[in-house]
């Protein structure tokens, strides 16, 4: 990670190629290591990748074949150590061909969130300037105008799994060619993944092997992944909680990792509760969870089997986490970020109801501190800004070095998240900076209020916002869904949340919507209920 003595390269592959000048010492080039050759050389016959998409099941053999082949493809079109490749697709086996495939030539993936637009994917793709493009034939159009706007060299598209496919025809035209072994490091860049651009132009974070790696030290053993996991994902491999919570961990350790397209919780449901599926890991945000547990099936799915439910990414409400306790699934709470790897923070089992609501204690190799706007540490239970460092941390951001200098203090990351530590250690985050709102002087946060509105039983979704007011400054806003067939007043839920919080928490006002906006993960998107309640002349109230 950048110190105050270092220096992040630009977009420049022979910068990228010397990327070991940019890390401080201590944290010399270490050889990155080939996992799925070596699982393919150890247990060829184990299952990796279970597509549930394409209705197909992938070996360890038939994975390292395949991304021998892909290898050699990008060879042939002479991508190399630097050079990028970026995908745009739903969930499906492909992403790990090319990932692992990029490995091995020493270059780069750049994943796009196929949710955005070709203006918004426009400003992505000319910052990392793939030369090539891997996309699903639903996204053609889109592609190919990205391919005239910014001068990428090649398409190729993905029909599932059919032999009409061009991405399977392009496999099976290499198939059995060995597209070479690049010497990369831990030092070198092996994704870049944006950021949501909640504020500006969204920034690509650039992930190392080493931060691979360390994740899966980090995260791997305190969940107990291993041979015999079987994780479910529901997450878009797009994003860091798809590709590293938990699938990039299980392929690190020979397990399988069974990938389903797109969330939906009654299939999610009845996958979790199939035996002959035998899923052991499982990991959401907290929307996937609470949709589930709102789902009728909920009551009835076994699951007896899942291991270890993970949840991470937004505070999770406390509602959530005692539903679900109540069918016997503690979901282990933790924090984590695209420039962390992301696993930083996590809550050990045993500790998960005596200490809900927390995200835990430091993973063994992240440090942490909650500063206050001095930079000193916080005392026990004093809200302050959350900041980490390890080697799990982001160099910096793709062509943004100005991003890099101001995201870093030192060695330590500023995570733009509030948080407190008790007087044991445990870590709470309150919410992100963005989110707070001061009324009449006092500091706010949504998350605390959305707890409590997640204890009525009219509310489906809740989230809350800041919104102008000439005597506060500003006062809350609970934009709220409910469920099927309720209705709810105004002033029952003022009155609840007086019952419950200080005055200046509580909500002035409550809008009702068909649907709180989401990405593609499900993390509410408060931004544009910003945009839909503040920068309007005035809250469209219902």
């Amino acid at each position: 990670m950048p110190s105050e003595s270092t220096s992040v390269f630009n977009q420049d592959p022979e910068a990228v190629a010397s990327m070991t000048s940019s890390r401080p010492a201590g944290h010399g080039p270490v050889a990155a290591y080939d996992w799925i050759a070596h699982h393919r050389a150890q247990r060829p016959n184990k299952e990796a990748v279970r597509d549930l998409g394409s209705d197909r099941s992938f070996t360890y053999a038939d994975l390292d074949r395949r991304v021998d082949a892909m290898s050699a493809y990008l060879a042939s079109l002479e991508i190399g150590r630097g050079d990028r490749v970026a995908v745009l697709a739903q969930n499906g086996v492909e992403f790990f061909d090319i990932q692992f495939a990029c490995a091995r030539r020493g270059a780069i993936c750049v994943l796009l969130n196929w949710r955005l637009t070709v203006p918004e994917l426009e400003y992505i793709v000319n910052d990392s300037s793939p030369a090539l493009m891997v996309h699903d034939i639903s996204f053609t159009e889109s592609a190919t105008e990205l391919q005239r706007r910014c001068s990428i060299g090649e398409l190729l598209a993905i029909d599932g799994g059919t032999d009409e496919s061009p991405y399977e025809t392009v496999l099976a035209s290499f198939d059995g060619q060995d597209g070479g072994r690049a010497d990369v490091t831990h030092d070198d860049v092996i994704t870049i993944m944006y950021t949501s651009g909640t504020t500006g132009l969204p920034k690509g974070a650039m992930i190392t092997h080493g931060m691979n790696f360390w994740n899966v030290v980090n995260l791997g053993f305190p969940v107990g992944v291993g041979l015999d996991t079987v994780h479910l994902n529901i997450l878009p491999l797009f994003h860091t909680g798809g590709l590293n919570c938990y699938s990039n961990p299980v392929l690190h350790a020979g397990g399988t990792v069974v990938l389903l397209k797109a969330f939906d919780p009654t299939e999610t449901l009845r996958l979790i509760g199939d035996p002959e599926q035998g899923i052991t890991h499982f990991f959401g945000v907290p929307a996937p969870y609470q949709f589930m547990m709102q789902h009728p099936d909920f009551e009835t799915t076994d699951l007896s089997r899942l291991r270890v439910a993970g949840v991470g990414g937004a505070p999770c409400a406390l509602k959530i986490m005692e539903v679900w306790a109540e069918r016997g699934v503690l979901l282990a709470q933790g924090f984590g970020m695209t420039e962390t790897s992301p696993a930083s923070i996590s809550l050990d089992p045993d500790e998960a109801l005596r200490k809900i609501g927390s995200t835990g204690k430091p993973l063994l190799h992240t440090e942490a501190r909650i500063v206050n706007e001095d930079g000193a540490d916080c005392g026990p239970d004093e809200v302050g800004e959350l900041w980490v460092a390890g080697p799990n941390i982001t160099p910096g951001y793709w062509n943004r070095p100005d991003a890099t200098a101001d995201a870093f203090e030192g060695r330590w990351l500023k995570t733009g998240d509030a948080a407190r530590m008790d007087d044991e250690g445990f870590i709470y985050i309150v919410d992100r900076w963005k989110d707070m709102y001061i009324s009449g002087g006092e500091n706010v946060y949504p998350a605390e209020i959305e707890n409590v509105l997640y204890q009525l039983p009219e509310i489906a979704e809740a989230a809350i916002i800041g919104v102008p007011n000439d005597k506060w400054g500003e006062v809350g806003l609970a934009v709220v869904v409910l469920k099927d067939g309720q209705t709810l007043e105004r002033s029952t839920l003022v009155e609840y949340c007086v019952e419950r919080l200080a005055k200046f928490k509580v909500p002035n006002d409550m809008a009702i919507i068909d649907a709180l906006p989401r990405n593609a993960t499900g993390k509410v998107l408060k931004r544009e209920l910003r945009t839909r309640f503040v920068e309007a002349d005035a809250p469209k109230i219902s």
